[in-house]
């Protein structure tokens, strides 16, 4: 229902040096970095004229098209306006999130850089070369000074968000040199946590229980924490029938896709069974578990309660230490002790992490706290009745629950030493796991249900689902900042 426009550099008018510009969004330098950001935010903004459209609100979804502001400018002071008159006008209109507390997620460049592409900009703009720098002038560690497109943002930005409420927080301090009067909790930054889209994510089997079961119109009203409830009326039995469905067909996809030993030692289809997929960038800690071999070991090939953890994703194609923590994983799960019980699976893709949302038992997710943002993966597998085992980052830090649906590794704290984080997280991994959450999985009645887990299963998707929606954040987005800067300029 809404349009969305596709922006491309291949065309025959080009040069071809031209063409080739939006070939690859990462692996290129500096350069054509902010050449591509530049096609985006002044391209951008060029584009939707060359349509018709004239936006009352703009939303900048991370730094990297915040070029559109200064074109937006250009059009104000074109028109006559001062450039003080035009950047009131494009901040009065303009909503900003961000999405990332790590650094090198926030793209900044030289001033000779950008000077290369904007000493004839800022001219059109009425500021000097210096004036120009300051709008996104952000220094360096070790002194120096760059062009910072999260800055640029923020400073022509009415309203500005994380994506969760720690991210909010670490998001106040990170950027609290640019508000250096206000204390830090009152930095402009609010949060805004994100969703899913729950009807792509939800599994085409619960689909079907949930039409016999919920009311008719329940997928107009997925926001709705009453309309949840529903899962109460759906019986144990059938609740763990259908779950059992959709891990048969994730063993499947395993299968025909996980490197290591897995086929001379596949997966036991009824293992307790934990889903670790995602980027692999470093801070996320894929390899967290394996801190400890000989327990992991201990913990996977219990007699009575085995356990086994199916990995996937990713690693930016600069990210030669994430490649390297795909590399080992690869190669544990070749080893005596973990063939059958590691895998990696390959060919990360949408329906790789579909198949691994809707059909593990438990999401695991185990970033250094704060770095995560917000995460979508666990939202994803709650939906599905996966309950969470996660560091309280991000989403999930907003949406646990103790006791009551999923499991905490580790604590809400703040930590200086890194090691010493890691340590703790991995002893509380181990624990959780091994005096929790196996025991409560293999706990079966006379029929062979696991009373306890599937109530679990309930609880977090009655209590995520609604929460963690789209449906819900796009609404909140609308409120909190969309119809007050819509407002703003009549």
């Amino acid at each position: 229902r809404v349009p969305l426009f596709l922006m491309d550099t291949d065309i025959d008018a080009n040069a071809p040096a031209d063409r080739e510009l939006a070939a690859h969004l990462y692996g290129g330098d500096r350069e054509l970095r902010l050449i591509q950001e530049y096609v985006l935010g002044i391209g951008g903004v060029r584009t939707l004229r060359a349509l018709g459209y004239h936006p009352r609100v703009w939303h900048l979804n991370e730094g990297h098209c915040a070029f559109s502001v200064l074109e937006r400018a250009r059009e104000f002071v074109q028109q006559g306006m001062t450039f003080d008159q035009a950047r009131d006008a494009v901040r009065a209109t303009t909503v900003f999130t961000t999405h990332t507390p790590v650094p090198a997620g926030n793209d900044s460049f030289s001033f000779e850089l950008i000077e290369k592409y904007f000493a004839a900009f800022w001219q059109k703009l009425g500021v000097t070369r210096e004036q120009f720098f300051d709008l996104a002038r952000q220094y360096l560690p070790w002194g120096a000074a760059e062009f910072s497109m999260t800055v640029l943002a923020l400073k022509f930005s009415a309203a500005a968000n994380g994506v969760s409420e720690l991210h909010g927080e670490v998001s106040r301090k990170m950027w609290n040199f640019l508000w250096p009067q206000r204390a830090e909790h009152e930095v402009p930054i609010g949060y805004i946590t994100n969703g899913v889209h729950s009807l792509t994510w939800l599994a085409p089997e619960y689909h079907v229980l949930f039409d016999e079961y919920f009311p008719r119109d329940w997928r107009a009203r997925i926001d709705a924490p009453a309309l949840w409830e529903s899962i109460e009326k759906i019986p144990d039995e059938r609740l763990w029938a259908t779950h059992q469905i959709l891990k048969q067909r994730l063993m499947e996809v395993v299968k025909a896709s996980a490197v290591g030993a897995i086929h001379e030692s596949p997966l036991e289809e009824h293992a307790l069974t934990l889903g670790f997929a995602r980027r692999f960038a470093t801070y996320k800690r894929a390899v967290l578990a394996f801190r400890d071999i000989e327990r992991l070991k201990r913990i996977l090939n219990h007699a009575d309660r085995p356990v086994q953890i199916l990995f996937s994703g990713k690693a930016h194609p600069a990210d030669d230490p994430g490649k390297e923590f795909i590399r080992q994983i690869v190669e544990f799960s070749r080893q005596p002790g973990f063939a059958g019980r590691v895998a990696f699976v390959e060919d990360y893709d949408i329906n790789v992490a579909r198949a691994l949302v809707q059909g593990v038992d438990v999401w695991l997710n185990n970033p250094r706290r704060p770095l995560e943002a917000s995460g979508t993966s666990g939202q994803k597998a709650s939906l599905n009745g996966a309950p969470n085992f996660s560091v309280l980052d991000g989403w999930w830090r907003d949406g646990y629950i103790a006791a009551v649906n999923g499991w905490a590794i580790g604590e809400d704290r703040a930590w200086d030493d890194v090691n010493a984080q890691d340590a703790a997280d991995a002893e509380s991994f181990y624990a959780t796991l091994e005096n929790e959450i196996a025991p409560m999985f293999y706990a079966r009645d006379a029929d062979g249900v696991p009373r306890a887990w599937v109530r679990k299963m309930k609880n977090a998707i009655k209590t995520i689902a609604p929460r963690f929606s789209t449906m819900r954040m796009v609404k909140e987005y609308t409120t909190k900042y969309y119809i007050p800067a819509a407002t703003r300029m009549e």
